[in-house]
């Protein structure tokens, strides 16, 4: 059995659902707009619009990359994939809830598709390193798709075979991205919300392989 303080020295061990954090019920409050864009931050939205929630390590960086593309009407940050309900930042980076961090970016399909959405994705991390994204190491920064619609899964499963036909190419390993229907996405706190825009100087982790993903 791996108890509790082995995890904290290994993050990179994910925990079970009975070595989880207890979490608590009452959820985090949210401001009602985007920082960047003046959108409502969870709608509702006078555009139409669907959603896709991405994993690629640090939020801070990730969000920043998604509020830019044109099409994307808001980006909320949080956490998804454990066991602990409405974490903490500081239990997320614990270890102990399971959780990685995501972004969860509300689009206008019209103007940016999900494929396009995807190619973004698998370009921006290096989808191939476990439990970490560069120098942030742990179960948080692993590399997740969560799929709103089963459309949204197949492509999501398609377009892997597609980037790792291209990594294999370049002599790069196996993708370890987690592809899966999406959980409960737990909002983080009012402060990482579009961080890097209130912080532009803060650290930003993102970086890709240098691969292109051609779909």
């Amino acid at each position: 059995m791996v108890l509790r303080s082995e995890i904290l020295v290994n993050k990179n061990v994910l925990p079970t659902k009975e070595q989880a954090l207890p979490g608590r019920d009452t959820h985090v409050q949210l401001p009602e707009t985007h920082y960047v864009t003046g959108e409502p931050l969870l709608g509702p939205f006078s555009k139409n619009v669907d959603f896709a929630i991405f994993g690629l390590g640090c939020f801070w960086g990730a969000e920043r990359k998604f509020w830019e593309r044109e099409g994307v009407v808001s980006t909320v940050v949080g956490y998804a994939g454990g066991y602990t309900p409405n974490p903490t930042y500081e239990e997320v980076c614990s270890g102990l809830t399971g959780h990685t961090e995501v972004v969860l970016v509300v689009y206008e399909p019209e103007i940016v598709s999900y494929k396009q959405l995807l190619a973004m994705f698998w370009e921006l991390h290096n989808p191939t390193q476990g439990m970490r994204q560069g120098n942030d190491v742990g179960t948080q920064y692993r590399s997740v798709i969560y799929c709103t619609t089963p459309e949204q899964l197949e492509e999501a499963l398609a377009s892997k075979q597609v980037f790792q036909a291209e990594l294999d190419k370049a002599g790069l390993g196996t993708i370890t991205t987690e592809i899966d229907q999406a959980p409960t996405v737990y909002f983080a706190e009012a402060y990482h919300q579009q961080y890097l825009a209130k912080n532009p100087q803060g650290y930003c982790g993102i970086g890709g392989t240098g691969v292109t993903c051609p779909i």
